[in-house]
């Protein structure tokens, strides 16, 4: 992957941008975009430094994440059908608001995020089978957080967000230059915890952005329900400047994340994006959303694919060939197959592993109950409880 997450050049005209942010969700109309559902390349005084260096090779980039981001989704919407993962939430139609925020992050920023963040885990460089061991029911965590920088995922709607504004004063603390980054829904922004740390981040100034990914539902609840007004307008009410994205629109939201991150930086405090996309498939594949979802607008998001734009804007530059179009294909099922092989293949942990990794020092009370569940076991057909 070849995008720089620190672009050399900077302009003062992308600086005003950053000044401007608190302006931008105020009227609910202004939604920032850089390529339009068409593949058309819009300019935007306010961010287009912001991705100056983003020519049509590092697009192909941010294309082929996103493709393979939607292949392993795929793949693990179809391994749970087929019983080899107990549950699975989708992120079909939100890839772009998780790689173009994702590429965005630096490698010492930290990430706090809900369940549905598997791209983003992705460009944190979690590997295939850490994506999916935790929905399979083999272990308690996916992967070691300080290994990527990113928490597990957080189930407890929006608590990852006090988390990301704890972790932030601590950077602060420290004084190093780090962000810490919480991605949450909109239906999270319904939740005590979300306004809480609001207030706590703009109070102290803390490093974070708070990226949500108003994908139109929590749950089967449309946001209509629920906010009145566009999210972004909450959080000036806060002391947090807010900005709207198009969040099936890779480039913008790419732009908009360095904008925000640059903000934290250099001390500017806290930063609210709200990244307007739409949740394509079920909550989680225990959903059913034809029972609260009309078809006509399920049809009508299609016709904003994040990917299909890129695609339309690359063909008609030159740069998707029909070789690239294929090696990127070829990639993409090549990682659903080792994902799918590797997740296959884990063994079932013993089942008193789940005392492993609780608490940093062994105690007297986690005995008791390891000893508890061991004779519990043995009332069962085979010494393992198996």
């Amino acid at each position: 992957m070849t995008i720089d997450n620190q672009p050399a050049t900077r302009r003062s005209d992308a600086r005003a941008g950053l000044e401007s942010l608190g302006d931008l969700g105020l009227d609910g109309l202004d939604l920032v975009g850089l390529l339009d559902a068409d593949g058309a390349r819009h300019s935007d005084d306010r961010f287009d430094a912001w991705v100056s260096d983003i020519g049509p090779e590092q697009l192909l980039d941010l294309y082929e994440d996103m493709r393979v981001i939607r292949r392993i989704d795929s793949e693990a919407t179809a391994l749970q059908r087929q019983g080899e993962l107990g549950l699975w939430p989708p992120l079909l139609g939100q890839e772009a608001a998780q790689i173009g925020s994702g590429r965005a992050l630096r490698a010492d920023d930290f990430v706090f995020s809900s369940y549905r963040e598997h791209g983003v885990a992705y460009c944190r460089g979690a590997g295939l089978v850490d994506l999916l061991r935790v929905w399979r029911g083999t272990t308690q965590s996916g992967w070691n957080p300080y290994d990527i920088n990113m928490a597990t995922p957080q189930v407890i709607i929006g608590a990852q967000t006090l988390h990301a504004t704890g972790y932030a004063l601590g950077i602060q603390a420290d004084g190093t230059d780090a962000v810490a980054v919480a991605y949450f829904g909109d239906g999270a922004t319904s939740e005590g915890d979300v306004n809480e740390a609001l207030i706590f981040a703009a109070t102290y100034a803390a490093p974070v952005v708070f990226f949500c990914q108003n994908n139109q539902y929590a749950i089967s609840e449309p946001v209509s329900l629920q906010a009145q007004r566009p999210i972004a307008d909450r959080a000036p009410g806060f002391g947090v400047p807010s900005v709207r994205v198009d969040g099936n629109d890779v480039l913008a939201v790419l732009a908009v994340t360095r904008a925000a991150l640059d903000r934290a930086r250099t001390g500017g405090g806290p930063t609210f994006i709200e990244a307007v996309t739409y949740r394509m498939g079920p909550h989680t594949t225990a959903d059913d959303p034809t029972r609260y979802r009309d078809p006509s607008e399920l049809d009508a998001w299609r016709g904003k694919d994040p990917l299909a734009r890129v695609e339309a804007y690359l063909t008609a530059q030159g740069a998707l060939t029909d070789e690239r179009r294929t090696a990127i294909a070829a990639k993409a099922d090549a990682v659903a197959a080792e994902m799918r092989s590797g997740i296959t293949a884990l063994q079932d942990p013993d089942p008193l592993t789940v005392f492993d990794n609780v608490y940093a020092e062994p105690h007297t009370g986690l005995a008791r109950q390891r000893d508890h569940y061991s004779r519990y076991l043995r009332t069962f057909v085979g010494s393992d409880g198996r």
